[in-house]
């Protein structure tokens, strides 16, 4: 029989990893009839990390009523897993997802909702946390998260809670706060920023950075990640020593991957576009290493596949693009199709 597990990321805009991955089960079943299909969720921090969690983990969802990046009032969610650590994802307080493209402004745009959220977990007790850092509409290096817990708690809040703080950051940017590569200039004009914003942007950001090195004696702003969501990254790790560390990465070890794959045929992983920016650090590239160790074969699908030779390279074992010829990208891009394009594609297996 065979054996064959699926690590496929989210198809963004499209389709959740947990659609796209029932989408290949599918086929899978459809070309054999015996088939053992292993279905691992997948995730680097963005959107749909809690969704992936809840999916994977037995945990509590939590509830909270708290404001976009924009200050308008919502109710945002995070996870509690048995083990008491707290899956937060960012992008569901302060996302651009959450935002129309006319309201995007990264002067404006806060991550204050992020710090509520974050509050209510401190508030409830809890101390180990897991926080995705990707698909924000904000520029602020973690100011809001600063201001609401300082409205929350009081001036001194860092020293009723920072001893016994445990904070993971699950992204996959290693980009630095400010500079060439930084928050501003690498993602500033996705969420919105003009020219003249993101001047204004890194300016802000260099101040902040040193304002803080002066008071806190030490300077994280060019760790890498520090750039992440806008800076949030840096301010989490500046002002709560948290750990940066690859969104796959926690997500893999967390639900033991190696062991999964131990007597695996094949692992099918995937995302919605896929280039050689794909072996930097994105889910793929994730999943291949593991493959790679274990000497099990990684299959990599994607709606959109450019760079090819240097995805099989890099030891892919097979690179196929879901998508037929002349298909038109609104077409393409819904659901419904995606899914049977995924299906078709894996039929042919």
């Amino acid at each position: 029989m065979k054996h064959i597990i699926l690590a496929i990321d989210s198809f963004k805009g499209c389709l959740s990893s947990v659609e796209a991955e029932d989408a290949a089960e599918h086929g899978l079943r459809e070309r054999w009839q015996e088939v053992k299909v292993v279905k691992v969720p997948v995730t680097d921090g963005g959107d749909g990390m809690l969704n992936v969690f809840l999916h994977l983990f037995d945990c509590e969802k939590v509830a909270v009523n708290c404001h976009d990046a924009l200050m308008r009032p919502i109710q945002a969610n995070y996870a509690v897993r048995e083990d008491n650590t707290v899956i937060i994802e960012s992008a569901l307080s302060c996302g651009i997802n959450l935002l129309k493209s006319h309201e995007l402004n990264p002067l404006r745009a806060t991550t204050y909702g992020l710090g509520e959220l974050f509050a209510n977990a401190l508030q409830r007790g809890y101390r180990k946390f897991i926080i995705g850092l990707g698909g924000s509409a904000t520029s602020d290096c973690g100011l809001g998260v600063l201001v609401a817990l300082k409205d929350i708690f009081g001036k001194n809040w860092r020293d009723k809670f920072l001893r016994d703080l445990d904070i993971t950051l699950a992204s996959d940017v290693n980009n630095p706060l400010f500079g060439e590569r930084g928050a501003a200039v690498i993602f500033g004009p996705q969420k919105g920023a003009t020219p003249e914003m993101i001047v204004c942007l890194d300016r802000r950001a260099r101040t902040f950075a040193l304002m803080a090195a002066a008071q806190l004696g030490f300077d994280c702003s060019l760790n890498n990640g520090a750039g992440a969501a806008g800076g949030l990254g840096y301010a989490f790790m500046q002002f709560m020593n948290a750990k940066m560390r690859s969104g796959a990465d926690v997500l893999l070890e967390t639900v033991n991957f190696n062991s999964l794959i131990e007597d695996a045929d094949l692992i099918i992983t995937g995302e919605g576009s896929a280039d050689s920016q794909t072996l930097m650090g994105k889910i793929p590239v994730r999943v291949l290493e593991y493959g790679l160790r274990k000497n099990v074969p990684v299959m990599l699908i994607a709606g959109k596949i450019k760079d090819a030779a240097v995805l099989l390279k890099a030891g892919f074992s097979q690179v196929q693009c879901i998508t037929p010829k002349d298909m038109l990208l609104t077409e393409v891009m819904k659901p419904n199709v995606a899914k049977d394009n995924i299906q078709k594609a894996i039929m042919q297996l």
